[in-house]
């Protein structure tokens, strides 16, 4: 019998709870903000989130009328422009759950005329 093995098999079940504990913590520590009250998820998103601190992994769940209104993640040029970039991903079930990236997250409404009246928000998440 080799001296020794036995104490591997504890470090690395430690290891692994160590690992679990880690992952589990990042996922506790995620918080979720509700854009939105089912009908649209805001006009004059301007003022919106009112001095919320976001994080990277944070998520942002857009709650609207998916008949009257979509989401868009869009980069700061399409935010300012109110322009669907090519190749945009365009979220339109009315429940749609965002993780923020680190930085600025840029969304709008690309609906006719939404965007350009409001329907636009930028959160920074650090």
């Amino acid at each position: 019998m080799a001296k020794g093995s036995g104490s591997a098999i504890p470090a690395s079940v430690i290891g692994l709870a160590l690992l679990c504990l880690l992952i589990q913590s990042e996922i506790a520590h995620a918080a979720v903000y509700t854009v939105g009250d089912g009908k649209g998820w805001t006009l004059n998103a301007n003022n919106w989130p009112n001095g919320k601190r976001f994080k990277a992994g944070d998520v942002l769940v857009f709650k609207y009328n998916s008949a009257a209104h979509n989401v868009v993640p869009v980069n700061a040029a399409g935010y300012n422009s109110c322009k669907t970039p090519r190749g945009a991903r365009v979220l339109k079930t009315g429940n749609d759950r965002v993780k923020l990236a680190r930085g600025k997250n840029y969304f709008i409404c690309n609906f006719p005329g939404h965007c350009e009246a409001g329907m636009k928000i930028a959160v920074t998440a650090a």
